[in-house]
């Protein structure tokens, strides 16, 4: 079933197979069959991962793309956007993701904070008096990064989008809107993460409804409610939650994915989502190939509903 709705493009991403940001053992496993496995499901495109783990040679990966007939879609790219001593260093990933991802022409560059060890003590808790955050002179300069950022993300062609996230600085819906009040003098887009939302104290129907005019790119992730509980309660890092395996098969966790895309579809978005499933790399139970078969064949279901619902009303 691979395109066969125009509206909505469905894509996978390294982190289902439990690819970390950084070199290790996630690294060793063959993107190749990784590749064919997002194919065998019918994806119809992939986000890059982790700059490395998928070959920086463009013609190495485009003709690998070209011959399971999937589109690259663009990278995740967290950095450290609060920091005034990181900001050459921000600026100097960005342009190295991009230039790759402009020779294969991808879209989009994600943007996000990078988690740090403060925050991710705070971890779904994060509206927690004590929960460190960002301050006015903070802001101010996550506005400079990210025009800086721009700047270099429209060199190659590409559109921005900023990814609220988790053990970050920009984890809730109050600091979204403080992220897009610092930025409002750019054209950053958002990467709605339906998982994140939720695990960050947010509802993603009413930040689609929010952002409508800003969302250009949805990352699909399911949360099981009872372990985000747990999570809270035990007070869990974002890892040792995934561990506890917090997100779950597209279907099988407790986000109203009907619900989402009929708020998607009545606001006229249309494009691409990102399905993924975070998961610990090695963890026996975990199958990604059948995993995320099934979050595609359970999100095309989804889907037909709604538009079939629509075009009936």
């Amino acid at each position: 079933m691979k395109g066969s709705n125009q509206r909505f493009l469905f894509a996978s991403a390294p982190d289902s197979w439990g690819v970390l940001d950084y070199p290790g053992p996630s690294w060793e496993q063959s993107y190749e069959k990784m590749l064919d496995e997002m194919m065998d499901a019918g994806y119809a495109g992939t986000e890059l991962g982790p700059y490395g783990f998928f070959p920086v040679d463009a013609e190495i990966l485009q003709a690998q793309l070209a011959k399971r007939k999937l589109e690259l879609l663009g990278s995740f790219v967290p950095v450290r956007i609060a920091d005034p001593g990181a900001g050459k260093e921000v600026l100097e990933r960005i342009r190295k993701v991009g230039k790759l991802l402009a020779a294969l022409k991808a879209p989009f560059l994600v943007m996000a904070d990078d988690q740090s060890s403060e925050r991710n003590e705070f971890s779904g808790r994060a509206t927690e008096p004590d929960c460190p955050a960002l301050d006015a002179k903070q802001w101010r300069h996550v506005g400079r990064v990210v025009a800086d950022a721009e700047k270099v993300a429209n060199e190659f062609g590409l559109a921005l989008v900023f990814h609220p996230h988790v053990a970050t600085y920009v984890e809730t819906t109050a600091e979204c809107e403080r992220f897009f009040d610092a930025t409002a003098h750019t054209n950053i887009g958002l990467c709605l993460d339906t998982g994140h939302c939720l695990y960050g104290l947010g509802d993603a129907m009413r930040e689609a409804e929010k952002y409508k005019d800003k969302l250009h790119l949805v990352h699909i992730k399911d949360c099981n409610a009872r372990v985000l509980e747990q999570a809270r309660r035990h007070k869990w890092t974002f890892e040792e939650a995934i561990e506890h395996k917090v997100f779950t098969v597209i279907g099988q966790g407790d986000i109203d994915f009907p619900g989402f895309f009929r708020t998607l579809t009545e606001n006229g978005y249309s494009g691409w989502s990102v399905v993924e499933q975070d998961v610990k790399f090695g963890d026996p139970t975990i199958r990604p190939a059948e995993s995320v078969a099934a979050s595609l064949k359970y999100l095309q279901g989804v889907v037909s509903t709604v538009e079939d619902a629509k075009a009936a009303s």
